[in-house]
């Protein structure tokens, strides 16, 4: 069976950010580091409430918080490493693929004038680049991390673990739905702004025309209809993610207030300590996090995933050409 044409497209692209594995594996290796250093926090909290305030060890208490100072620190110069090579990644990305795209958008053009594909080609790559560059990617390389947190959780006890289970499978509900109304509004406002776009290319290259002519007046009408529909789908697509990542929040920070309920009803109950409650919570606080920045997020993966579709659509269209023989450099020869 052969392979569609847009597929091998996407075939380059990965191959392009597969140049980039060391840094990818690095970025991996950060995040298991960072994400064992989170627990911490809720380690910290158990120690203080079970063994420290028992006893009025204030020695205990101090070696406990420099220990956890040390931690935070080491937690926040892996995190920023991280950051700083996604942010790598995403500009290695572009420079790999600049020219390539710019020669294929140029060649199409040709080809094909009216190519959406074509005259998005650069902001698209820079869409891509944004995405790569975002912490979107990170809470990606941490999402994996949430059952692990979750499972922490039942450890303390069976009720918490559902809670916290739920809540997970409620924040995913969330997502997909986010999802589900979020792509055709989106992909509206997107293909709005570039046909403004294409209109205000096409004043700006015939100023002089359509100033003789006596055109202006049409002319910039039709271009600010243009604008007042794209920002229009644009705040539309806009409004639902908000609506989605504020319910999200609100909901993550309402199941950690549940947990600390259920946490101290447990306690009352003897059935657990009052450093475990505490320790539930930013466990929760934690599994959930990764979730509600993919949501807040949404907007730049959905252009980054819009984009990475147009430039292999693009890619495939406009082959990379053929390496040619290389020929020996004319010599400069005057015969008399």
């Amino acid at each position: 069976m052969t392979r569609s044409t847009p597929l091998r497209g996407a075939e380059e692209l990965r191959a392009a950010n597969g140049s980039f594995r060391g840094l990818w594996a690095a970025v991996f290796l950060f995040s298991v580091v960072t994400n064992l250093l989170m627990l911490a926090a809720p380690l910290y909290m158990l120690q203080v409430y079970d063994r420290v305030l028992p006893a009025r060890s204030v020695p205990t208490l101090v070696a406990l918080s420099l220990l956890l100072a040390l931690m935070f620190l080491g937690m926040g110069l892996l995190d920023h490493a991280r950051g700083r090579l996604t942010a790598r990644i995403g500009a290695g990305f572009q420079r790999a693929l600049e020219l390539r795209v710019f020669r294929a958008s140029l060649h199409r053009g040709l080809t094909a004038p009216a190519d959406v594909n074509a005259r998005a080609a650069q902001g698209d790559l820079e869409s891509v680049q944004r995405a790569l560059a975002s912490p979107v990617v990170l809470a990606l390389c941490d999402a994996p991390w949430t059952p692990f947190f979750t499972a922490l959780i039942f450890l303390f006890h069976p009720l918490m673990g559902w809670l916290a289970f739920g809540g997970g499978l409620l924040l995913v509900a969330l997502t997909l739905l986010n999802q589900a109304t979020t792509r055709e509004a989106s992909r509206r406002a997107g293909a709005a702004g570039l046909g403004a776009e294409q209109i205000s290319a096409g004043l700006k290259a015939e100023v002089e025309t359509i100033r003789s002519l006596g055109m202006e007046r049409a002319a910039f009408a039709r271009w600010l209809r243009l604008r007042a529909d794209a920002t229009d789908m644009g705040l539309r697509a806009s409004d639902r993610t908000g609506a989605f990542s504020t319910a999200t929040k609100t909901l993550r920070m309402f199941l950690q207030s549940a947990m600390l309920g259920l946490g101290a009803w447990l306690v009352i109950q003897g059935q657990l300590g009052a450093g475990a409650m505490i320790a539930s919570s930013i466990l929760m606080g934690r599994a959930l996090a990764p979730i509600e920045t993919v949501i807040g997020q949404w907007g730049l993966a959905a252009r980054a995933h819009e984009g990475w579709t147009r430039l292999s659509q693009l890619l495939a269209q406009t082959p990379a050409a053929e390496p040619r023989t290389a020929l020996p450099r004319p010599e400069a020869r005057i015969e008399v």
